[in-house]
């Protein structure tokens, strides 16, 4: 199992949520980290709008990673968010954004945190993935294709 498998607990998979901003998007996420994993909603969103400040965290091609430091989180967690509609995130391709990998970090993470953005970037560069990931309406199906077991697909 992969290192972001490990890091997207199934209850974190959304599919086909409706947000036409990103701060609603960011919103959105909170209250998913909320639920599932009992994080301040407050402390989400200020933390994943203080990295967007400092530049978008749009990939392009329809993929955007926003993440964040939380004090006091033992360990890495993410959720996996499919927008209904694309919105701008200011992405280098100028591509509004549909599917985005959120990712929350221990204040202190450095070294797993770049780790773990470089395996994110890695697993959304493959074109087929993403495509899968944009038509599948299975959370369990959205789930396997980033842990890197696809049923229907061949490797």
């Amino acid at each position: 199992m992969s290192l972001i498998a490990t890091l997207l607990p199934r209850s974190n998979i959304a599919l086909d949520l409706d947000a036409g901003s990103k701060k609603l998007v960011f919103e959105q996420a909170a209250a998913l980290f909320e639920t599932t994993q009992n994080l301040a909603h407050g402390a989400v969103v200020e933390s994943l709008l203080a990295r967007e400040k400092l530049g978008s965290t749009g990939l392009g091609q329809g993929i955007a990673i926003p993440h964040g430091r939380i004090k006091g989180l033992k360990q890495a967690t993410a959720a996996l968010l499919r927008l209904k509609t694309a919105i701008p995130f200011d992405a280098p391709d100028g591509a509004p954004v549909n599917l985005l990998f959120v990712l929350l970090v221990p204040k202190n993470a450095t070294d797993l945190h770049l780790q773990i953005l470089g395996e994110l970037a890695q697993l959304f560069s493959d074109k087929a993935l993403r495509q899968q990931l944009l038509t599948t309406n299975d959370p369990a199906h959205a789930y396997q294709l980033i842990a890197g077991n696809p049923p229907d697909v061949a490797n």
